[in-house]
C-alpha cells in the first residue's frame, strides 16, 4: 500500500510589517512569490496531500461526474437572439469542452419568432463564427472575452485569454471572406464595442494592478497608432466603455465603490468627444440609458443622491440636468436601474430580497404625463426574474428569464399589450427530474444585534430532520446570491443533503443600508450573521454540527477564514474556494491588483489607524491560534489576479502549524487557471464532482 506523504511543514522566513506604530512579523509572505521554485514545490506538495486525502472519494466522484453528464443535454443551442439581419446563438456539441457561436440569417424584416431549438441539426443557412474548440487547442486554460459583431453583420470582434490573468488578445475576423484581418491588439481588458459605421472599435486596457483604465479606438484596416480615447488617473476608479440600446449614443462609465460618471458621444461621431452626464461627486452614483418617451431623446438617470435605495429621473438629452422623477425612492425597494427600447421601459429591482422587473408601455405616452409601470408577477415564494437576451431596440415582444431553486431556467416572450407569455426555451434535465420532488422555503435567523438575517432553504421533500447540511454565504460588494437552478446540485439534495444560503449583512438583498452595515467598519457583521444562522440551523434541529459545511468563495472565502476562527465548532468542514483571507496585507499594499479601489469597500488601513486594528481584528490569516479547526479544503489558482493565490497558501501554511485537531487542512491549487477555476464544461464537471464529494463525505451523507 502506498504511503500518504506527509503534510509539507512551511518553511518560516519572517518578514516585518509595521503600520501605525504596530509591528507584525509575518512567517509565510515568502510564498507570494511565484517565480520561486520553493514555493512552487510548496504548492505542488501541498496538491499530493490533497490528492491522498480525497482518494478515497475516486469513485464517489465518478459517479458524481457521470450523474452531471447524464442529467445534461450535452449537444444543445440557445434561443437565438436577433441582430440586424440575423440570429444570433451558441450551440454545443457532446464531447466538446467549449460552444459553437453561429448565426442564421432572418426571413425578413418582420421575421421576430426565432427559429426552433428542438433537435440538433444546423439552423437552415447557418453561419459558425467562432469555434472555441479550435481557438482552445493546445492550451491548458481558454477563456472567451469579447464577442461583438458590427451593425452590419460584416466583422466580428472576439478576444482570447489561454493564462486565466484576465489579458486578453483581440482579433477580427471578416464574416464575408471568413478570413482574420490582420489587425490584432495584445493585453487588452475583456471586451469591445463598434462604433456605427463599423470602422472602429473602442476596448479597455488595464493598469499594473489590473484596474481597466484606459478607452482605445483601432481604426479597422488603417495601419495607424490606435488613439487613446479617455485615461483615468484616479486608482479608486474602474473604467468601462459600450453602446446604449438603441445604439445611438457610446458611453464611457468610470465607477468607484461608491462614486460614478459617465461619458457619452454619438455612436455615428466615433472620432468625436465624449462629454460628461454628471460631473462625479464623492459618494453620488448614477448610471445612464438613453430613451425616446413621446417622440424625445432623454436620458435615464438611475442615481442615489439623496436615495439611500436609488431612484430613477429622466431628462433631455440636451440638458441632463433638466430632470423628472420618473421612479421616487422607496424605503423598501433597491432599483438596480432601468432598460429602455423602442416601445417600453424595464425597471429592474429586489424587494424582500427577491429580484423583480416592471414594465411601463411607452406607446401612445403623452409628453410630461406620468409613466407607470407594472410588475410582472410569479407564484413561486423564491424566484429569479431578469431580462433576457434582448439585443433589438425595436423587438415587439421583451424576453424574460425566471428560474428557482427547483426550477430550471426559462426564457419566454412577453408581450406587453396583452400579458402573454410565450416560452422560447426550459433549460433541459434529463433523467426524469421533476420539480414536484424538491422543495424551497425562506427563513428567517436572529443576528446577534436583533437583526432579521432571511436564509433560502432548498432540500427534497421528505428528508429528515436533523439533516447533512451545505450552507452558502458571500456577503460584500452588495451582491446578492439569488434564486438560481444547478444540475449538479441536485446530486447533493438526491442524497438528503439540504442547501441554505445565509443571505448575510454586506450583500445587497435587503437593500443598500443591508450593503452599508457589513462593510468598512461594520464588517464583522458579515461574520456573525453567518455565525448566527449556522446556530439559528443547529437550535432549530435542522442540522448538527456533525452535518454541517460552510462554503464561500472569493470575498466569500474571507466570509469562510473569519468563521472558522470565530466558531469552529459548528462545522464539521469549511469548503473555502479563492478565499480572500489576507485581507490586511493586500489591503495595505497599493501595488498589488485591485487594491486602491477596495478601500472604499474595507476601508484605507494605510491612512486609517481605525480601520487598520478593524482589519487586524478580523482577518482570518492575522487570527489563526490555536485552536481545534474543523476541516478545511482551500481552492486556489496560480494565476488569478484578483485574489492571489498567496492568501490560501499563506492561509493553510499558518492553519497547519496551529490547529490543535486531527483533522486535515488541505490546499488545492490549479497550476494554470485564473478566479473563475478551470475552464471547459467538463473539467468544471470534475471540478464540481471533486468539491461536492467532500461535502458529502464532511456531512455524513455518505
Amino acid at each position: 500500500m502506498t504511503e500518504s506523504p506527509a503534510v509539507p511543514v512551511a518553511a518560516k522566513v519572517p518578514t516585518e510589517r509595521t503600520h501605525h506604530g504596530d509591528t507584525v512579523i509575518d512567517d509565510y509572505e515568502w510564498l507570494r512569490d511565484k517565480d520561486n521554485p520553493e514555493v512552487i514545490a510548496f504548492l505542488e506538495q501541498q496538491n499530493a496531500v490533497t490528492a491522498a486525502a480525497t482518494a478515497d472519494l475516486a469513485d464517489l466522484r465518478a459517479t458524481l461526474f457521470a450523474e452531471i453528464k447524464s442529467r445534461t443535454q450535452e449537444t444543445d443551442m440557445s434561443v437565438p437572439s436577433r441582430r440586424g439581419n440575423h440570429w444570433y446563438y451558441a450551440r454545443t456539441v457532446e464531447g466538446q469542452q467549449y460552444a459553437l457561436r453561429c448565426r442564421c440569417p432572418i426571413s425578413g424584416p418582420d421575421d421576430w419568432t426565432p427559429p426552433s431549438v428542438e433537435g440538433d441539426a444546423p439552423l437552415p443557412g447557418e453561419e459558425l463564427l467562432l469555434d472555441s474548440n479550435v481557438d482552445a487547442h493546445g492550451h491548458d486554460f481558454y477563456s472567451l472575452g469579447a464577442f461583438s459583431v458590427t451593425d452590419d453583420g460584416s466583422v466580428l470582434a472576439y478576444s482570447t485569454d489561454v493564462v486565466g490573468d484576465e489579458r486578453y488578445t483581440l482579433r477580427f475576423k471578416d464574416l464575408r471572406t471568413g478570413q482574420l484581418l490582420d489587425d490584432v491588439v495584445e493585453n487588452t481588458a475583456g471586451g469591445a464595442t463598434w462604433s456605427h459605421d463599423g470602422r472602429h472599435v473602442f476596448y479597455l486596457t488595464v493598469d499594473d494592478a489590473w484596474r481597466p483604465d484606459t478607452v482605445w479606438r483601432h481604426d479597422i484596416g488603417a495601419g495607424t497608432p490606435d488613439v487613446q480615447v479617455f485615461h483615468e488617473p484616479d486608482e479608486r476608479y474602474w473604467v468601462g466603455i459600450g453602446a446604449t440600446r438603441s445604439d445611438k449614443y457610446l458611453m464611457i462609465a468610470l465607477g468607484s465603490k461608491i462614486t460614478s460618471e459617465v461619458r457619452v458621444l454619438p455612436a455615428d461621431d466615433p472620432t468625436g468627444e465624449f462629454t460628461v452626464v454628471w460631473p462625479r461627486r464623492e459618494g453620488i452614483e448614477y448610471d445612464v440609458e438613453h430613451a425616446v418617451i413621446a417622440g424625445e431623446d432623454r436620458f435615464l438617470i438611475t442615481h442615489n443622491e439623496n436615495a439611500e435605495n436609488f431612484e430613477v429621473l429622466d431628462a433631455p438629452v440636451t440638458d441632463p440636468t433638466a430632470t423628472r422623477v420618473l421612479v421616487p425612492h422607496s424605503a423598501d425597494v433597491r432599483i438596480e436601474g432601468v432598460d429602455a427600447f423602442a416601445d417600453q421601459l424595464v425597471l429592474s429591482y429586489r424587494r424582500g430580497a427577491i429580484p423583480r422587473v416592471s414594465i411601463a408601455d411607452l406607446r401612445g405616452a403623452d409628453p410630461g404625463a406620468e409613466i407607470a409601470f407594472t410588475e410582472v408577477e410569479f407564484d413561486q415564494e423564491l424566484c429569479s426574474v431578469g431580462l433576457g437576451g434582448n439585443p433589438e431596440w425595436a423587438a415587439p415582444r421583451l424576453r424574460l428569464g425566471y428560474t428557482s431553486f427547483i426550477e430550471p431556467s426559462e426564457l419566454f416572450e412577453l408581450d406587453v399589450a396583452t400579458g402573454q407569455r410565450i416560452l422560447l426555451k426550459r433549460q433541459p434535465v434529463l433523467g426524469g427530474f421533476d420539480p414536484a420532488d424538491y422543495e424551497q422555503h425562506r427563513e428567517w435567523a436572529t443576528a446577534t444585534d436583533g437583526t432579521q438575517v432571511p436564509l433560502s432553504i432548498v432540500a427534497k421533500k421528505g428528508v429528515q430532520r436533523p439533516a447533512p447540511t451545505l450552507i452558502y454565504g458571500y456577503g460584500s460588494y452588495e451582491s446578492s446570491i439569488d434564486p438560481s437552478f444547478s444540475i449538479a446540485r441536485l446530486s447533493l439534495l438526491d442524497r438528503g443533503v439540504v442547501f441554505v444560503i445565509a443571505h448575510v449583512r454586506g450583500g445587497g438583498e435587503m437593500g443598500r443600508h443591508w450593503y452599508d452595515t457589513g462593510k468598512t467598519l461594520t464588517k464583522k457583521n458579515t461574520f456573525t450573521d453567518f455565525v448566527d444562522a449556522a446556530r439559528h440551523l443547529v437550535d432549530s434541529g435542522a442540522t448538527t454540527p456533525a452535518q454541517l459545511v460552510a462554503e464561500g468563495g472569493s470575498a466569500g472565502g474571507l466570509l469562510m477564514g473569519a468563521v472558522a476562527n470565530l466558531a469552529p465548532e459548528l462545522f464539521n468542514g469549511i469548503l473555502a474556494v479563492v478565499p480572500f483571507v489576507d485581507p490586511l496585507t493586500s489591503i495595505l499594499d497599493p501595488s498589488l491588483p485591485l487594491t486602491v479601489i477596495e478601500w472604499d469597500e474595507w476601508g484605507n488601513p494605510l491612512a486609517d489607524k481605525d480601520v487598520y486594528e478593524y482589519m487586524k481584528s478580523y482577518s482570518p490569516y492575522e487570527n489563526v491560534a490555536a485552536k481545534a479547526y474543523p476541516p478545511i479544503l482551500a481552492l486556489t489558482s496560480l494565476n488569478d489576479t484578483r485574489v492571489l493565490f498567496t492568501e490560501a497558501a499563506k492561509w493553510v501554511a499558518a492553519l497547519q502549524a496551529h490547529t490543535t485537531s486531527q483533522n486535515p487542512i488541505l490546499l488545492k491549487t490549479e497550476m494554470s487557471a485564473g478566479h473563475g477555476g478551470v475552464s471547459g464544461r467538463y473539467k468544471k464537471w470534475e471540478e464540481v464532482a471533486f468539491e461536492h464529494a467532500w461535502v458529502l463525505r464532511q456531512t455524513g451523507a455518505v
